[in-house]
């Protein structure tokens, strides 16, 4: 039973760490295109779509998808890192819970 539930925990963990790897590349890359065309805006643009259709997209139209791409590999990044960070939690508690 233990070493089922090590396995388990194991292989969710690796996966979920491959995924988060995954979507940083993603967003440097895109970080890096909006580098190179000195896009600037703040972290409430990033979190909030609407502010950044009205803000931001008006400012850079030729650059509108990777703007969008930006901002939503960022939220789902962030969200990705959070569910790693719970399933780090909850595994360690389990392993404890059942160490003996």
């Amino acid at each position: 039973m233990v070493t089922l539930l090590l396995t388990l925990i194991l292989g969710l963990f690796a996966g979920m760490l491959f995924l988060n790897v995954y979507f940083r590349v993603k967003v440097l890359k895109t970080y890096k295109i909006l580098v190179q065309n000195r896009v600037e805006f703040g972290a409430a643009h990033v979190f909030n779509r609407q502010k950044m259709e009205e803000e931001i997209i008006p400012r850079y139209p030729h650059l509108r998808q990777p703007i969008l791409d930006f901002s939503n590999h960022m939220q789902y990044s962030i969200r990705m890192a959070t569910v790693l960070i719970a399933l780090i939690t909850l595994f360690g508690a389990v392993l404890m819970y059942f160490r003996e």
